[in-house]
C-alpha cells in the first residue's frame, strides 16, 4: 500500500527529507507540537512524490521501517537525510508547499509557471532559505536571480536554491529615510542605513548588481505578508515557482493561519 506512505522535504529549520504515515495537516501538528526535538518557530516543507527514487537517499529502506507503533498509532517520521537533500531532489517530483506556524496552523501553496512582467520594481530584497541563508539586496528579478544564484561559478550560491523576496518598494524607501533617517526597519536585523548605503553602491558601482545585507536569513521573524511574489526553487537551466496566496485568500481559506500572521 501507498496510501500511508507520504515523503516531505524539509526546507525550515531544517534540511530533511522524510518519510511519513501521515497526512500533511496531521505531520504538521507533530512536528511544531507532538516532537521534543522541535523548537518554537515556523515550519517550511513541501510534498515530494512519495515514488521518486534517486541512489543518494534509501527512500525504500525507509519506506520498509515506515510501520505503526505497537499502539496502532501511524510512524509520524522516519528521517532519510539530513544533509544535501534539496540537491537530489528532482523539481519534477514536488508538490504542494506549505508554510506553518509554531502551533500548527498553515497556509499551502502550489505551483505555477513564473511570469517575470509582474515584476517592475527597481531593486529586490531576497531572502535565501535553503540550502544557504543569506539575505541580499539586487536589481535582478526574481528569474534572473535564480540564474544568478545557481551559477557554478557563484562562489555564494548552490546548485540549487530555494529563495523569495521580502515586500519592498524602493522610491518610497529612500523617500522616507530622507525625511527621517530613523524610520522603521524593513528587514529584522538591518539598519535602514545600511539599506539604504547598499541602494547607493549598487547604482554607483558599474555592473555590480548584487549587494549582501545580511549572513543570516531570520525567516523566523518575517510575517507572510512581508513576503512578496512566492517562494522560488531555482537550478541552472529550471525553475519552479509557488505563488504566495493573497490576504483576502488566505482569511478566506486558512483562516487560522490568517489570524496569526
Amino acid at each position: 500500500m501507498t496510501g500511508d506512505r507520504h515523503l516531505y522535504m524539509i526546507l525550515h529549520p531544517n534540511h530533511s527529507l522524510i518519510a511519513s504515515q501521515l497526512e500533511p495537516e496531521h505531520f504538521i501538528k507533530h512536528y511544531v507540537q507532538g516532537s521534543t526535538r522541535y523548537f518554537e518557530g515556523r515550519l517550511i516543507f513541501v510534498e515530494v512524490d512519495p515514488d521518486y527514487r534517486h541512489p543518494y537517499f534509501d527512500i525504500d529502506g525507509a519506506y520498509a521501517e515506515l510501520k505503526p507503533h505497537e499502539d496502532g498509532r501511524p510512524k509520524a517520521t522516519k528521517f532519510i537525510k539530513s544533509y544535501r537533500v534539496l540537491e537530489h531532489v528532482d523539481f519534477d517530483a514536488l508538490g504542494k508547499l506549505y508554510l506553518c506556524n509554531s502551533v500548527g496552523d498553515y497556509v499551502e501553496l502550489e505551483s505555477k509557471p513564473y511570469n517575470p512582467e509582474i515584476d517592475t520594481d527597481e531593486f529586490r530584497i531576497m531572502l535565501e532559505v535553503n540550502p544557504v541563508r543569506f539575505i541580499v539586496l539586487t536589481r535582478l528579478n526574481c528569474m534572473d536571480f535564480a540564474h544568478f544564484i545557481t551559477d557554478p561559478r557563484n562562489t555564494k550560491g548552490a546548485p540549487k536554491m530555494v529563495f523569495t523576496m521580502l515586500e519592498f518598494n524602493t522610491q518610497e524607501f529612500l523617500k522616507e529615510f530622507e525625511e527621517n533617517p530613523l524610520i522603521r526597519c524593513y528587514v529584522p536585523g538591518i539598519h535602514p542605513a545600511r539599506l539604504h548605503a547598499a541602494i547607493e553602491e549598487i547604482r554607483h558601482t558599474p555592473g555590480k548588481v548584487v549587494k549582501g545585507l545580511s549572513l543570516d536569513c531570520p525567516i523566523d521573524r518575517i510575517s507572510y505578508k512581508h513576503l512578496k511574489e512566492g517562494i522560488m526553487f531555482a537550478q541552472q537551466g529550471t525553475c519552479k515557482f509557488y505563488p504566495l496566496l493573497d490576504l483576502d485568500e488566505v482569511e478566506r481559506r486558512f483562516y487560522k493561519y490568517w489570524k496569526s500572521m
